[in-house]
C-alpha cells in the first residue's frame, strides 16, 4: 500500500513536469534543478504521509535548489520536528526551512 502511494506522487509529479512542458520556473538556472526539486518536494511529501506521526495533509512542502520550506500546521513541538527530520533524511536536501505552526 505504501509502495503504491509512492509510485503515485512519482507519476503525478512525472505528468505535473510534461502538462508544464518542463519550464524552468523560479529564478532555477536549469531544466535539471527544476525536476531535482519536484523529485524531492514528491519524496518529502510521500514520506510525510507514510509517516504515522505528522499528518501529511496538513503540511505543504516547497522545494527550491534543494532548501526544503516545510509550511502548515503541527499539532505539537515533536510533530514539527518530526516533520522537520523526515525531509532532511531525503536524498538531495541540503537544508529544510521549518515554517510549521504548532496548533492545540
Amino acid at each position: 500500500m505504501e509502495m503504491r502511494k509512492t509510485i503515485y506522487t512519482l507519476l503525478a509529479s512525472i505528468t505535473l513536469l510534461i502538462a508544464t512542458g518542463c519550464a524552468v520556473t523560479r529564478d532555477q538556472e536549469t531544466v535539471g534543478a527544476y525536476v531535482d526539486d519536484s523529485v524531492i518536494t514528491s519524496t518529502v511529501k510521500s514520506r510525510l504521509f507514510d509517516d504515522k506521526t505528522v499528518d501529511g495533509s496538513a503540511v505543504s512542502v516547497e522545494t527550491m535548489n534543494g532548501t526544503v520550506m516545510l509550511s502548515g500546521f503541527a499539532k505539537s513541538a515533536t510533530e514539527k520536528k518530526n516533520a522537520e527530520m523526515i525531509a532532511s533524511k531525503v536524498k538531495g536536501v541540503k537544508t529544510v526551512k521549518n515554517e510549521l505552526l504548532v496548533r492545540p
